[in-house]
C-alpha cells in the first residue's frame, strides 16, 4: 500500500532505501558520542545508507533510581547540536514530558515518543503541535493494529510526519517478542514502519549491564526476518565499547560492526521491494 513518506533536509524516507537509526541508547561522555558519531557517518557514506543518529538525553524509564539516566535536556541537547552541525546527522531523541517537547524542537529533527508512553494524550499532542517528524514506538501493552489510535492523536493536529517503530510485545516474564503480523498491522495505518531491533533482545528485569541482559545471539535473526517482513527502516543502538555502555550494555551493538551487520539488511530490502508481499483472501 502507498503510505505518507517523510523528509528531512534533501533526504526522503519510506521510500526505495533502508534507513538506519542509531547511536548510544543515552548521551554519554562527549568524546564517546563524537566518536559513534564518525564511524556511523563513514558506515553511512560507504553502504549509502541514509541515517538518523538518535540518542537519548534522558532515560526516565530505568529500573533503579540509581542507574545512569542520561545528561538532562539542557546539556544533552547541547551534545546533540554539536554532532548535527558537525556531521550534518537528521537528530532523534526521546521527551518525557509535554514541557520538553518545544525546547527539544529546537535541535531536534524527529522527535521520539517512549513505548511506555505512546498512549500519554498531552505528550503525544504536545510533541506533535511542534510540527516536527514524531517517532511513535509501539507500547508493549498494545495490539500493534491499536497504534492507530496514538496516530490519530498526532493527526488531530495536522502533523502527518510520523514514523512508527515496533519493538515488541510483553509475553510471559520478562520477554519481549516480535511477531512478523505486528508489522503487516502497522503498515497497514500508512506510515513508515521501522524495527527497534536492539531492543527486542533486551531481558526486562535484568540489569543492563549484566550479560544476560540481553540476546545478542538474535540479532541477525530478528533483524533479517523483521526486513523481510517489510519495514522501511531499522533501529540499532551502538557503542564503541557496548559492554562499558550506562544503559543497555547487554544488548547495543558494537558501532565498529555495524557495517557487515548492515549488509544482509540492504541486500534483502531490495528483494524485498521486488516482489511486494500479496494480499491472500478466500
Amino acid at each position: 500500500m502507498s503510505k505518507i513518506k517523510f523528509t528531512v533536509g534533501d533526504v526522503t524516507y519510506g521510500g526505495d532505501t533502508l534507513f538506519l537509526i542509531s547511536g548510544p541508547c543515552v548521551i554519554e561522555q562527549e568524546d564517546i558520542m563524537m566518536r559513534t558519531a564518525e564511524k556511523l557517518k563513514e558506515v553511512s557514506q560507504k553502504l549509502q545508507l541514509p541515517l538518523i543518529y538518535k540518542s537519548s538525553f534522558q532515560k526516565d524509564n530505568r529500573s533503579s533510581v540509581n542507574y545512569y539516566d542520561g545528561p538532562g535536556l539542557e546539556a544533552g541537547l547541547k551534545i546533540l547540536q554539536k554532532i548535527k552541525k558537525e556531521f550534518g546527522f537528521p537528530i532523534l531523541s526521546d521527551i518525557h514530558y509535554p514541557d520538553q517537547a518545544a525546547p527539544a524542537a529546537e535541535v531536534l529533527d524527529i522527535i521520539q515518543i517512549p513505548a511506555y508512553l505512546c498512549m500519554q494524550t498531552t505528550l503525544v499532542v504536545a510533541a506533535a503541535k511542534t510540527g516536527k517528524i514524531i517517532n511513535l514506538k509501539h507500547g508493549q501493552f498494545l495490539a500493534p493494529e491499536n497504534m492507530k489510535h496514538p496516530v490519530k492523536k498526532i493527526e488531530s493536529t495536522g502533523n502527518e510526519q510520523i514514523i512508527l517503530t515496533e519493538r515488541g510485545y510483553t509475553f510471559g516474564y520478562n520477554d519481549l517478542i516480535v511477531d512478523p503480523r505486528s508489522f503487516y498491522h502497522m503498515n497497514q495505518i500508512g506510515y513508515p514502519v521501522v524495527f527497534d531491533i536492539t531492543h527486542a533482545i533486551r531481558k526486562y528485569g535484568i540489569p543492563s549491564a549484566d550479560a544476560k541482559g540481553g540476546a545478542r545471539e538474535f540479532l541477525p535473526t530478528l533483524s533479517r526476518a523483521g526486513v523481510a517482513s517489510g519495514v522501511d527502516g531499522v533501529f540499532i543502538e551502538t557503542h564503541p565499547n557496548p559492554t562499558e555502555a550506562l544503559c543497555d550494555a547487554a544488548s547495543q551493538l558494537s558501532v565498529y560492526d555495524l557495517e557487515e551487520f548492515m549488509k544482509p539488511l540492504i541486500e534483502i530490502y531490495h528483494i524485498t521491494r521486488k516482489y511486494e508481499p500479496q494480499v491472500i483472501n478466500y
